[in-house]
């Protein structure tokens, strides 16, 4: 009977596959199958063991770290390195149980490194784009930014991608690399922000008497700043329509629900007081024949 174990695998070729009876080739190979199976077995637990033990330290290390009262933004993106790291170490355990060679495996790596370098020169630049912005910190976690033609809230900054939650709860991730690279609009870094609305009315109306309004509408809606104070003047004479600029501060949170609720109030103010806000038009006058 052959033993699986005093058998160099080197030796064995069809040459001295021959020389042995089906039943010893058999046993061989069952000797080899439940080897294997044993190992492939030890592997699937190491898998599963692995990464119960990579969450449970990502788990303590960001509790350490936000016990050190560490940025949020750096937490996350720690942990999303770490989880990397863990992630190929669990995965060469794995290989050197499965008994595949090392050197063969490292160099293998390497000539697939270069290629995958080569095809992954954007996936690098996303890690040098979070790296970036882990130093820099143009936004943080819980920041509402504009970038890339997307806006959201962050939610998390990873090692290749910046995830944001849109207002109507959209998940949206964006490459760290195209938002190291391009603007970044962060609509919450300063406490205050301005608005501005532009109000057409017609041709004819008092000017004075429209802007009389607009001020008593601001003045009574005490979201709107002091200081600076309202500011307002005749913008553009326009095609159609002779346009008003109007511009406060507010508080950031304030910002929609005032642009909203000061809309509505100029609309009816305007109709109760008699000034119309003109739709968009043009006079066409035909000229007689005797004038051609």
């Amino acid at each position: 009977m052959f033993l699986f174990n005093e058998i160099d695998p080197a030796e064995i070729s069809w040459s001295y596959l021959s020389q042995i009876s089906w039943p010893d080739l058999a046993d061989l190979f069952l000797q080899k199958a439940s080897h294997f199976g044993g190992n492939l077995l030890l592997c699937i637990v190491i898998y599963f063991v692995g990464r119960k033990i990579i969450k449970y330290l990502n788990l303590i290390i960001g509790r350490l770290l936000n016990s050190r009262n560490f940025d949020s933004t750096v937490v996350s993106f720690l942990k999303s390195l770490i989880n990397i790291v863990l992630t190929a170490v669990l995965l060469i355990t794995i290989i050197n149980v499965l008994g595949i060679n090392n050197s063969s495996f490292v160099a293998i790596l390497a000539s697939v490194g270069v290629a995958l370098g080569m095809a992954m020169s954007g996936t690098l630049q996303n890690f040098a784009g979070g790296v970036m912005i882990l130093l820099f910190h143009p936004y943080k976690i819980g920041d509402y930014i504009l970038a890339q033609g997307q806006e959201g809230t962050v939610k998390s900054i990873q090692i290749f991608n910046t995830v944001l939650i849109t207002v109507d709860n959209r998940t949206i991730y964006i490459p760290n690399g195209g938002l190291s690279g391009n603007t970044i609009v962060n609509y919450t870094n300063q406490l205050t922000r301005r608005i501005d609305w532009t109000i057409g009315v017609d041709y004819g109306t008092d000017y004075d008497k429209a802007k009389t309004i607009l001020f008593s509408i601001l003045r009574a809606d005490k979201r709107v700043l002091k200081d600076p104070e309202p500011f307002i003047a005749l913008k553009t004479l326009n095609e159609s329509s002779v346009d008003i600029l109007i511009r406060v501060w507010v508080q950031r949170s304030d910002y929609w629900d005032v642009y909203f609720n000061i809309n509505e109030q100029i609309y009816k103010n305007f109709a109760d007081k008699g000034i119309n806000i003109p739709f968009p038009q043009l006079t066409v006058h035909l000229a007689n024949k005797s004038e051609l």
